[in-house]
């Protein structure tokens, strides 16, 4: 008579994925954010060296890129 029950080494291990639902959620927000700050630096009026331009949008820019780093590194 065969045995019906299966050895550890025969079944097959369950695949886990790397990054959850939440983290490609949390990816694609920073990404936005990170396309934000680079339309704000672009800007549309004639005043290259505007505080929104030299100071907020690259701030923004980087937060964007700590929050990548954040969504990247949640578990």
């Amino acid at each position: 008579m065969s045995d019906k029950k299966t050895s550890s080494a025969t079944q097959k291990p369950k695949e886990e994925l790397v990054f959850t639902k939440k983290n490609y959620q949390l990816l694609i927000i920073s990404m936005v954010i990170v396309i934000v700050g680079f339309l704000l630096m672009m800007g549309a009026d004639g005043d290259i060296y505007d505080t929104r331009r030299t100071l907020i949008a690259p701030m923004i820019v980087l937060f964007g890129f700590g929050f990548g780093v954040y969504a990247v590194l949640k578990k």
